[in-house]
C-alpha cells in the first residue's frame, strides 16, 4: 500500500493511517503515546521529553520514553544510562529503567560505545523505530513519550503512521525563524490527522540572579500568537536554567526539583483522564 501523506477526512481513498500501525509487543501494555516534536534541531526536544516523563512519573503514573532520534540520541545521557544495560528473551528486548522507574529504549543503549555514530540510511532508521515499539517489552505504561528527530522527514512520518499516537507536543523557542519552522510541524500533524496537544517554549527567558527580572535573551516570544493561530495551547515556558542543564549533563535529570512542566502535566492529565 502506498504511504498516505494527506488529510483523509474528506477523501474517498482507502488509505487510513491505522492500516499502517505497527503491532504492539504482545507482552506490552501502553495506554497513551505522546510524540514530542520540533521543527528543527537544538530547541530542547529531548529535554522536554525527559522532563515530561519525570513530571508524570512523580504524579504516580508509569512512564516510558521511546527515543526515536536514532542518529542523535541524548535521552540515555540525561538519565545516566549506559550501553549494555538492555536484556532480552523470546518475548523481546526489555527496556532498562532509570533510578525512579522510567522505562527507556534508545539506540545508544545497544551500542558498544555511546559515542559511536549511527551511519544508517532512512529505511533502516525507520525500521528501528518500529522495532522499538513492536520488539520491546514495555510493561504497564500509562504514558509513553516519543522523542522524535527534528523536521518532517522519514522518521517523524514513520512515527505518525506506525505508532498509535494520542497526540503530539511541539517544542519551540522564541526566535521568529523557529516559529516559522514550528508551523511546518503543526501543519504536518494536521495533514496526518494527529492531535496537537500544545506548544512548549524552551529558552523562553533568563531570570536575573540578582533582581529576578526576566530577560528575553532570544527576543520577544511569539508563542501565544502561534498557538492562537493554530487553535492550540501554550503548555509551558521553560527558562534558561544552568541547574537544569547541569542535571542533564550529569545524568540526574530526575533529581532536578523545578516545576516548569507542572502546568503541562495538568493539561495532559485533563486530556486523557476524562
Amino acid at each position: 500500500m502506498a504511504e498516505c501523506s494527506h488529510d483523509c477526512s474528506n477523501c474517498s481513498e482507502k488509505c487510513s493511517k491505522e492500516s499502517l500501525l505497527a503491532p504492539q509487543n504482545r507482552a506490552s501494555n501502553v495506554k497513551h503515546v505522546i510524540g514530542v516534536v520540533s521543527g528543527k534541531g537544538g530547541v530542547g526536544k529531548s529535554l522536554v521529553t525527559s522532563m515530561l516523563a519525570v513530571t508524570m512519573n512523580r504524579r504516580g503514573y508509569k512512564t516510558a520514553i521511546l527515543d526515536a532520534d536514532i542518529t542523535g540520541p541524548s535521552i540515555p545521557k540525561a538519565f545516566g544510562l549506559k550501553p549494555g544495560c538492555v536484556s532480552g528473551s523470546d518475548l523481546g528486548m526489555f527496556p532498562p529503567q532509570t533510578k525512579t522507574g522510567i522505562e527507556v529504549m534508545s539506540v545508544n543503549l545497544l551500542m558498544e560505545d555511546e559515542t559511536s555514530p549511527v551511519v544508517w540510511r532512512g529505511p533502516v532508521i525507520a525500521g528501528t523505530v518500529k522495532q522499538f515499539w513492536s520488539d520491546v517489552v514495555w510493561n504497564e505504561v500509562d504514558y509513553m513519550f516519543v522523542d522524535m528527530p527534528p523536521g518532517t522527514g522519514d522518521v517523524p512520518l514513520t512515527v505518525f503512521q506506525s505508532l498509535p499516537l494520542d497526540g503530539i507536543v511541539i517544542v519551540s523557542s522564541p526566535q521568529s525563524l523557529v516559529s516559522m519552522i514550528v508551523e511546518k510541524a503543526v501543519n504536518m500533524a494536521k495533514m496526518m490527522d494527529i492531535n496537537v496537544i500544545g506548544l512548549i517554549e524552551n529558552y523562553s527567558y533568563l531570570s536575573c540572579p540578582d533582581c529576578g527580572k526576566k530577560i528575553n535573551i532570544y527576543g520577544e516570544s511569539h508563542i501565544d500568537e502561534l498557538a492562537k493561530a493554530h487553535g492550540t495551547s501554550v503548555l509551558a515556558r521553560i527558562p534558561i536554567d544552568p541547574e537544569l542543564a547541569s542535571a542533564c549533563d550529569k545524568g540526574v535529570v530526575e533529581l532536578f526539583e523545578g516545576d516548569y512542566l507542572e502546568g503541562a502535566a495538568d493539561l495532559i492529565e485533563a486530556a486523557f483522564n476524562k
